[in-house]
């Protein structure tokens, strides 16, 4: 009879359905599909996307990762950009240009739904613009003047939030698709602060005087939640009011890459860092898949980054 050598090493159980509970690096035969599978653990990350036609900064940017639009902004040597741009998940394309070039303006909605409002060129501006998915149309002027506040929701549920008139607002207007009305207030004045959200469901962080404050906003009042583990101001910002991303900003040493999630309550560092440290971007997406493009980090840049977040998941395992 020949000689078999004893195999030994980790057994692989078979089981009609997968594990509630594995442990990342667990490994199981599962019989009712015939395959074998384990637990993996995929690191959260930004990687680079395509990069995008003009360099600017204090950009308005919204939509999904794979619908996204940057407008307006501030190109090299100060020029003023009405310049639009779309992204789809791997390259931008340049569109029709806005009415007013303008910089430091608040946006929001989507790649075919999209509104931007306020904003600078000599001076504050108080003008709204809509975006159909090929040209711009003008929409309602805002209540007052106002440069570097912040946005959430969609083109006829719109919602601005902070700026900065002749010093930084607490003021917080709504748009119906026509016309701009007045909301409650922000507890802290900031401007170049970060939003997400909706209409009657946001939330407003970071901001000048490089404030950690994080407020949330249920369509009449603000209240405080915590704050942002680092203060910051210019920083992008996307998600939802229960599931937001903050990333990027100016912070006392310059520009910072950190990156931040919050779940409604608190914020966490996310171990992902921006490969390229910047401020006053263009941000879109949500928490599992977000996008970062254009701003400052010492120059101009068209550089465009993708994050995808932390994920534990049962894979198959194949062989070939």
């Amino acid at each position: 009879m020949a000689a078999y050598k004893t195999l030994k090493g980790q057994s692989i159980r078979q089981v009609a359905q997968d594990p509630t509970n594995p442990l990342v690096g667990e490994i199981w035969y599962n019989t009712t599909i015939g395959a074998l599978k384990a637990r993996k653990f995929t690191a959260a990350a930004w990687a680079s996307g395509g990069a995008g036609g003009t360099a600017r900064q204090t950009v308005a940017g919204f939509g999904v990762v794979t619908e996204a639009l940057v407008a307006a902004g501030e190109q090299p040597a100060g020029t003023l950009s009405a310049k639009t741009e779309e992204y789809n998940g791997s390259s931008w394309s340049e569109q029709n240009d806005m009415a007013t070039a303008r910089r430091i303006l608040g946006g929001c909605g989507t790649q075919t739904a999209g509104l931007v409002f306020g904003g600078f060129t000599s001076g504050n501006l108080d003008l709204t613009e809509e975006y159909g998915g090929t040209s711009w149309t003008n929409g309602g002027a805002l209540p007052s003047a106002t440069r570097g506040l912040a946005g959430a929701g969609t083109q006829t549920a719109g919602l601005g939030f902070g700026g900065f008139t002749t010093t930084s607002v607490t003021t917080t207007v709504e748009y119906n698709g026509s016309s701009w009305t007045g909301g409650g207030a922000l507890n802290t004045a900031r401007q170049a602060l970060a939003g997400s959200g909706t209409q009657t469901a946001a939330a407003a962080f970071g901001g000048s005087g490089l404030t950690a404050a994080t407020e949330k906003y249920d369509g009449s009042s603000w209240t405080n939640s915590g704050n942002l583990n680092t203060a910051r101001q210019s920083l992008g910002g996307t998600g939802t009011q229960t599931a937001a991303l903050a990333f990027g900003g100016n912070v006392p040493a310059g520009v910072t890459g950190e990156t931040e999630q919050y779940d409604g309550t608190s914020w966490s560092a996310v171990p992902a860092s921006l490969g390229t440290a910047r401020a006053r971007g263009g941000a879109a997406g949500t928490t599992s898949s977000a996008l970062y493009a254009f701003g400052e980090g010492g120059s101009n840049t068209t550089a465009t980054e993708e994050f995808t977040p932390e994920v534990t998941a049962s894979v198959l395992i194949t062989t070939s």
